[in-house]
């Protein structure tokens, strides 16, 4: 796989431990490999994959996955969850979904992303690479979040992003991609027909047995974008107001009158290759 040192992502998701988000999306990680259909004989990429949320119930399901993530905790992690669960047929290694060097082309039946790529500099770059590496006749599908949605994360990243300096000239916002036109403009660069980018919208469902209160923690503690507005907002003295509108999302988001269920809404795409 290509040098990742220079994608500014890494520091990023290595900062925190999205294993403790991710604990809290499992069943929600099991359905949608339902919904979208890997499984047995089926030769699986889960770019920006984690400790596996995907990955792990696709391979649980007989398919043969290769996860890959720029953390290289998250990479570690989830080979120990691998192993633990005797899934010979799952592999996890660092790289960058921006160059997939070392991925032979259309090796995959079927490459996904769910909230991981989407969050990769250079994002026709991304498109570029899912399509290169799937094979002809196959899939590639993505989960992102969609700008000003109502619904948790999106809502967190917009709230963060009030506390945060304004990001360095040239940047792309990561929630492009939850604009259908952006979505279908970088698959058409990749050599995609319009026709062939289609959209849905889609629910993730986070579950925590502890309160909408104790689940803003693990988020302030672990997860890399609200670990920086905290950092940022203590610098300008306004991280009691940041809080303060984080709980009142997280309390309001809540379905759930026992521990925490919170639903957010993403943007499916499914690319025909």
């Amino acid at each position: 796989m290509a040098d990742v040192s220079a994608n500014p992502n890494q520091a990023l998701w290595e900062k925190g431990d999205f294993t403790r988000i991710a604990s809290t999306m499992r069943e929600s990680g099991e359905a949608l490999v339902q919904r979208v259909g890997m499984g047995k004989g089926m030769k699986v990429l889960d770019l920006g994959c984690g400790d596996g949320t995907t990955a792990v119930p696709a391979a649980q399901a007989g398919a043969e996955v290769l996860g890959v993530d720029i953390a290289r905790n998250l990479v570690d992690s989830g080979n120990r969850r691998a192993a633990a669960l005797g899934l010979s047929n799952l592999t996890f290694q660092q790289g960058d979904a921006t160059n997939l060097q070392g991925l032979p082309d259309h090796s995959f039946d079927i490459s996904v992303s769910f909230f991981g790529a989407m969050f990769a500099p250079r994002p026709f770059d991304v498109a570029r690479e899912m399509v290169r590496v799937t094979r002809h006749g196959g899939r590639v599908v993505m989960g992102n979040w969609i700008p000003n949605d109502p619904t948790l994360v999106a809502q967190i990243l917009k709230i963060s992003s009030a506390y945060t300096p304004p990001p360095p000239e040239g940047f792309i916002s990561p929630m492009t991609w939850g604009v259908e036109s952006h979505v279908t403009e970088r698959f058409v660069a990749a050599g995609i027909p319009a026709e062939k980018v289609w959209f849905i919208r889609d629910t993730f469902t986070f579950r925590s047995a502890g309160s909408p209160a104790e689940f803003l923690e693990v988020f302030r503690k672990y997860y890399g974008p609200t670990m920086n507005a905290f950092a940022a907002a203590e610098k300008d003295g306004r991280a009691d107001s940041l809080q303060t509108e984080l709980e009142a999302l997280f309390k309001a988001q809540n379905t759930s009158t026992q521990g925490t269920t919170i639903p957010a809404t993403f943007l499916r795409v499914e690319v025909s290759c």
